[in-house]
């Protein structure tokens, strides 16, 4: 009788695929040994922490890079043997690892700092979840810093996504200003935006003294080293012999993503297991990259509204069907009428289209440019995906609001590629054509631009150009009270008209 035979028949008992899975998840931290091409940027952050060891106030890090070339895992790495090592000299330091995507708030970036550094039984305090505002938050931040650490190393991933950056003055000048007196506090912040210091407050750029570090992309070879030295993730002879090097070059293809390519590695595992295969083959990589990037988009966008997912349809749309790969506003919103008309949602102002066009953006869903159109004409935004369009539509069409689309893709797609050249040969004509056509349509449907006592001054002036950021300050609030009147809010659902207005406020930080 095997030690199994007692088990629930439901479940498996032994993986033929994973060793050890955990080795490929993203929260785990690999030991020194196994971090490849870094040597210089890891040199550089410890230069900055290393007064820490000694109890003394470690040099505030800014670290640039995109996305998967390790900023997070040296980071983190850095840190933690810094940690050991002033314990040697019975110095207490301690660090708060926050991902400034999910918490962006000064009030929950504080709380949770103060949560992590605390120690009841030394400080004598209690942070809560809630109950507190934050300025009873800050002094229990410094409460437990004072009496629980000599120094506290705060990392900020994906900093540029901070609402707002006071928080940093406040950390920053923790000492100067005298809310803590026995110990010290640096700060690393990570961001995928090499420019995103410029945005920052001239008070936190006076008070926010800080070295830069730029990590630069991974290249095949080193993704190769690296998934090597993840190998015994998976039990021996598993792996045939071109998986690896197929998902380096795979994840090469773009800009040397260390951390998509350990993704597609193990979904790649998980496919075979679910498969029963008894090895890894470059099939099991080829449908693991796929899946990679459609989990990544969906995690993106989970949680859009339909109004959104909406927009991003029609610049995909436009993207397959176009050999152009960036779209004026105004191009994205002419396609977005249609697939909101085939959706049957109401049809927001092309000035809160452009708002939330910024919003993808600012997500990193999308990316926004300002281009300029000559001397004296200003400059618009245009924009493009940052995924494959196949990815896109496929996650997109995965919300059930948006399954008509599915329906009639072949003929969305053919309105797409004969109309979008048009459109962007000539714009102009399209405010005459939506001029023309209000009397001809349903005046049951309210689409914010049709058939009102408005319609004549607010939809010739969201046709004129408001996609333009120059142009769309001078819109006037008429384009805010059509969206409100219109009486669905971003989900294509039913809402009260003043509900509606605030619903639309935009999500994009004071920066952005």
């Amino acid at each position: 009788m095997s030690a199994n035979d007692d088990r629930d028949p439901l479940f498996r008992y032994d993986d033929p695929v994973f060793a050890d899975e955990r080795l490929l998840e993203i929260t785990h931290l690999p030991g020194p040994d196994r971090i490849v091409g870094r040597d210089e940027q890891m040199q550089r952050v410890a230069d900055a922490l290393n007064p820490a060891i000694f109890g003394s106030e470690p040099n505030h890090l800014f670290i640039f890079g995109k996305t998967g070339t390790g900023k997070s895992l040296i980071s983190r790495s850095v840190t933690k043997r810094v940690i050991s090592e002033a314990r040697r000299d019975d110095v207490t330091v301690k660090y708060a690892f926050i991902d400034c995507g999910e918490q962006n708030t000064e009030a929950s970036i504080i709380k949770t700092i103060a949560q992590l550094v605390n120690d009841s039984s030394e400080s004598g305090i209690t942070i809560p979840d809630r109950g507190l505002g934050t300025g009873d938050y800050y002094k229990r931040l410094w409460q437990a810093v004072d009496r629980c650490t000599d120094v506290t190393i705060v990392i900020l991933d994906e900093i540029d996504m901070l609402e707002d950056d006071e928080v940093l003055r406040k950390l920053s000048r923790a000492g100067e200003n005298r809310r803590i007196s026995d110990s010290s506090i640096g700060i690393i912040g990570i961001s995928n935006k090499i420019d995103f210091p410029d945005h920052l407050s001239e008070r936190v750029k006076s008070s926010l003294s800080r070295d830069e570090l730029v990590f630069s992309p991974y290249d095949a070879n080193q993704l190769v080293e690296i998934l090597e030295k993840r190998r015994d993730a998976f039990h021996d002879g598993v792996l045939s012999g071109d998986v690896i090097p197929l998902t380096a070059a795979l994840a090469a293809q773009e800009h040397g993503d260390a951390r998509k390519a350990i993704d597609i590695l193990r979904n790649a595992g998980r496919i075979a297991k679910k498969q029963n295969a008894t090895r890894v083959t470059a099939d099991h990589v080829r449908d693991a990259k796929e899946k990679t990037e459609a989990d990544r988009f969906n995690e993106l966008i989970e949680g859009s509204p339909q109004q959104a997912k909406a927009i991003l349809y029609s610049l995909t749309l436009l993207t397959e069907n176009s050999s152009e790969k960036e779209f004026p506003t105004k191009i994205i919103y002419n396609q977005y009428k249609e697939v909101a008309n085939r959706l049957d949602f109401d049809v927001l102002s092309e000035r809160r289209v452009q708002e939330i066009l910024q919003e993808q953006n600012f997500l990193n869903v999308i990316q926004s440019e300002r281009e300029g159109r000559g001397r004296g004409r200003g400059a618009h935004a245009k924009h493009r995906l940052l995924e494959n369009p196949s990815i896109v539509k496929k996650v997109l069409l995965r919300d059930s609001r948006l399954a008509p689309l599915e329906e009639g893709a072949s003929d969305t797609g053919d309105t797409a590629s004969t109309g979008s050249r048009s459109r962007q040969n000539d714009t102009t004509g399209s405010r005459s054509e939506r001029g023309n056509s209000s009397s001809g349509s349903n005046p049951d449907r309210s689409d914010g631009n049709n058939s009102s006592s408005g319609r004549e001054n607010g939809s010739d002036r969201a046709g004129s150009g408001s996609a333009d950021e120059d142009d769309a300050n001078d819109e006037t609030d008429q384009s805010d009270s059509d969206d409100a009147s219109a009486g669905k809010d971003e989900n294509g659902d039913a809402s009260v008209g003043d509900e509606k207005a605030g619903d639309e406020q935009s999500s994009v930080g004071h920066w952005s």
